[in-house]
Protein backbone atom coordinates (compact mmCIF):
# COMPACT_ATOMS: atom_id res chain seq x y z
CA UNK A 1 0.00 0.00 0.00
CA UNK A 2 1.33 3.46 -0.83
CA UNK A 3 2.20 5.95 1.87
CA UNK A 4 -0.56 8.30 0.80
CA UNK A 5 -3.13 5.48 0.97
CA UNK A 6 -1.78 4.47 4.38
CA UNK A 7 -2.08 8.02 5.71
CA UNK A 8 -5.59 8.35 4.31
CA UNK A 9 -6.59 5.00 5.83
CA UNK A 10 -5.35 6.22 9.22
CA UNK A 11 -7.51 9.32 8.90
CA UNK A 12 -4.59 11.72 8.46
CA UNK A 13 -4.87 14.75 6.21
CA UNK A 14 -3.02 14.62 2.92
CA UNK A 15 -1.67 18.16 3.03
CA UNK A 16 0.44 19.44 0.15
CA UNK A 17 3.49 19.36 2.44
CA UNK A 18 2.90 15.70 3.38
CA UNK A 19 2.35 14.75 -0.23
CA UNK A 20 5.58 16.47 -1.24
CA UNK A 21 7.62 14.80 1.52
CA UNK A 22 6.24 11.38 0.56
CA UNK A 23 7.03 12.06 -3.10
CA UNK A 24 10.59 13.15 -2.28
CA UNK A 25 11.31 10.05 -0.20
CA UNK A 26 9.74 7.77 -2.81
CA UNK A 27 11.17 9.42 -5.93
CA UNK A 28 14.74 9.88 -4.71
CA UNK A 29 15.07 6.15 -4.05
CA UNK A 30 17.97 6.72 -1.69
CA UNK A 31 18.60 7.34 1.96
CA UNK A 32 18.00 10.95 2.87
CA UNK A 33 18.78 12.91 6.00
CA UNK A 34 16.13 15.14 7.50
CA UNK A 35 18.27 18.06 6.35
CA UNK A 36 18.20 16.75 2.75
CA UNK A 37 14.41 16.49 2.88
CA UNK A 38 14.08 19.96 4.39
CA UNK A 39 16.24 21.42 1.61
CA UNK A 40 14.19 19.69 -1.12
CA UNK A 41 10.88 20.80 0.39
CA UNK A 42 11.94 24.38 1.03
CA UNK A 43 13.36 24.62 -2.49
CA UNK A 44 10.01 23.60 -3.99
CA UNK A 45 7.75 25.15 -1.37
CA UNK A 46 9.50 28.08 0.36
CA UNK A 47 8.15 28.96 3.76
CA UNK A 48 7.43 25.42 4.93
CA UNK A 49 8.52 25.27 8.54
CA UNK A 50 11.17 22.73 9.54
CA UNK A 51 8.99 21.57 12.43
CA UNK A 52 6.24 20.65 9.93
CA UNK A 53 8.72 18.49 8.04
CA UNK A 54 10.03 16.82 11.21
CA UNK A 55 6.45 16.12 12.38
CA UNK A 56 5.58 14.66 9.00
CA UNK A 57 8.64 12.41 9.07
CA UNK A 58 7.61 11.20 12.53
CA UNK A 59 4.07 10.51 11.29
CA UNK A 60 5.43 8.62 8.28
CA UNK A 61 7.67 6.53 10.52
CA UNK A 62 4.84 5.72 12.94
CA UNK A 63 2.61 4.77 10.00
CA UNK A 64 5.27 2.35 8.73
CA UNK A 65 5.88 4.31 5.52
CA UNK A 66 9.54 5.10 6.21
CA UNK A 67 12.36 3.64 8.24
CA UNK A 68 14.56 5.95 10.29
CA UNK A 69 18.04 5.20 11.51
CA UNK A 70 20.71 7.24 13.21
CA UNK A 71 24.03 7.95 11.60
CA UNK A 72 26.28 10.18 13.69
CA UNK A 73 24.41 13.41 14.33
CA UNK A 74 21.80 12.77 11.65
CA UNK A 75 18.73 10.67 11.15
CA UNK A 76 18.46 8.94 7.81
CA UNK A 77 15.14 8.04 6.21
CA UNK A 78 14.24 5.65 3.45
CA UNK A 79 11.02 4.40 1.95
CA UNK A 80 9.65 1.29 3.64
CA UNK A 81 9.14 -0.39 0.27
CA UNK A 82 12.94 -0.84 0.18
CA UNK A 83 12.53 -3.25 3.09
CA UNK A 84 14.65 -3.76 6.16
CA UNK A 85 18.36 -3.86 5.71
CA UNK A 86 21.43 -2.73 7.55
CA UNK A 87 24.36 -0.52 6.61
CA UNK A 88 28.08 -0.86 7.04
CA UNK A 89 29.45 2.70 6.98
CA UNK A 90 33.15 3.47 6.66
CA UNK A 91 34.10 6.04 9.28
CA UNK A 92 37.05 7.19 7.15
CA UNK A 93 35.66 7.64 3.61
CA UNK A 94 31.90 7.52 4.36
CA UNK A 95 31.20 4.68 1.92
CA UNK A 96 28.03 2.75 2.81
CA UNK A 97 27.31 -0.87 2.00
CA UNK A 98 23.90 -2.48 2.43
CA UNK A 99 23.84 -5.83 4.17
CA UNK A 100 21.13 -8.37 4.81
CA UNK A 101 18.47 -8.07 7.46
CA UNK A 102 19.41 -11.61 8.51
CA UNK A 103 22.81 -10.44 9.74
CA UNK A 104 21.54 -10.03 13.31
CA UNK A 105 19.38 -13.18 13.53
CA UNK A 106 22.02 -15.12 15.50
CA UNK A 107 22.34 -12.21 17.96
CA UNK A 108 18.55 -11.94 18.31
CA UNK A 109 18.28 -15.67 19.00
CA UNK A 110 21.16 -15.61 21.46
CA UNK A 111 19.67 -12.70 23.42
CA UNK A 112 16.29 -14.46 23.52
CA UNK A 113 17.76 -17.74 24.77
CA UNK A 114 20.32 -16.33 27.19
CA UNK A 115 18.38 -13.38 28.61
CA UNK A 116 14.77 -13.89 27.56
CA UNK A 117 15.06 -10.56 25.78
CA UNK A 118 13.24 -9.97 22.52
CA UNK A 119 15.10 -7.53 20.28
CA UNK A 120 14.17 -5.74 17.14
CA UNK A 121 17.09 -4.85 14.94
CA UNK A 122 15.65 -2.52 12.33
CA UNK A 123 17.83 -0.65 9.90
CA UNK A 124 21.07 -0.61 11.85
CA UNK A 125 24.08 1.53 10.97
CA UNK A 126 27.38 -0.14 11.81
CA UNK A 127 30.53 1.93 11.52
CA UNK A 128 34.02 0.64 10.85
CA UNK A 129 36.53 0.65 8.02
CA UNK A 130 35.83 -0.51 4.48
CA UNK A 131 38.25 -2.83 2.71
CA UNK A 132 40.01 0.00 0.86
CA UNK A 133 40.51 2.19 3.94
CA UNK A 134 41.54 -0.78 6.07
CA UNK A 135 44.29 -1.54 3.56
CA UNK A 136 45.69 2.02 3.79
CA UNK A 137 46.34 1.85 7.52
Amino acid sequence: MSCLATLKEKGLKLTPQRRMIVDIIHDKGEHLTAEDIIAYVQNKMPGVNKSTIYRTLEILEQAGCVFKSESGNHFIYHHAEEGHHHHLVCRKCGKSLDCSENLFLPVEKSLAVKYGFQTSFKHMMITGLCQECKNTI
